[in-house]
């Protein structure tokens, strides 16, 4: 790195402690890098950029009191230069087009981290974007397809959590027949063979987020 240069200022955002810590291990041996922060949640992320002003983020998608996707929108709300990586476990094209809406300029698997994170950093503080080979092509086997809609995705996640249509009705406020209705669109959608099959499609997918079903069953 030119003595004229500053090093890249990076921001990790990741509700495990482990990954952080082999994430700033990998930075601190850069000479054109410098870990500015870290944070656990959503809500911490956009209070730590607000205060060091990083050249780049690494997101986490799945942390609780905020998600990624939600501080992603929050901190391009109001930094809508913000750089941002996503760092997931996760493949679903609908996870990743929610991310790349919300603004992130990259999408990186971590199990990859050791190999690929260093040169994403790079490239994306210098403007580029990235997406791995894999999700492009789930990007696009995807991309024809209808949408699920708000109450569709309402119906799925009460579902998932082990819900009968009588449930569903009570809680959605809506007749079982439409729950029913609701259900055979989402399955028509999705490809689904049974309303099993079509929750295994929609973690899968990124329609449902495991976060969210762990809290939804636990309280």
């Amino acid at each position: 790195m030119n003595v004229a240069e500053k090093p890249i200022r990076v921001l990790i955002v990741d509700d495990h402690p482990l990954l952080r810590e082999g994430i700033a291990a990998l930075i601190s041996a850069e000479p054109d890098m410098q870990l500015v922060a870290e944070a656990a949640t959503g809500r911490e992320a956009l209070a730590q950029f607000k205060l060091k002003r990083p050249d780049v983020t690494l997101m986490d998608l799945q942390m609780p009191d905020m998600g990624g996707i939600e501080a992603i929108i929050a901190i391009r709300g109001e930094f809508p230069n913000a750089r941002i990586i996503v760092l997931t476990t996760y493949t679903g094209d609908v996870q990743v087009l929610r991310a790349l809406k919300a603004g992130a300029r990259a999408y990186l698997l971590k199990g990859r981290v050791n190999t690929e994170l260093l040169e994403i950093i790079r490239a994306v503080h210098g403007g580029q974007k990235r997406i791995p080979p894999e999700i492009a092509a789930e990007l696009a086997d995807h991309a024809t397809e209808d949408d699920l809609s708000v109450r569709e995705l309402d119906v799925l996640r009460l579902v998932a959590t082990g819900n009968g249509n009588r449930e569903i009705a009570a809680k959605l406020s809506i007749t079982e027949e439409t729950v029913k209705n609701h259900v055979t669109h989402i399955l028509a959608k999705l490809g689904a063979n049974d309303r099993t099959h079509a929750v295994t499609i929609g973690i899968k997918r990124g329609y449902i987020e495991l976060w969210n079903r762990k809290s939804e069953s636990s309280n």
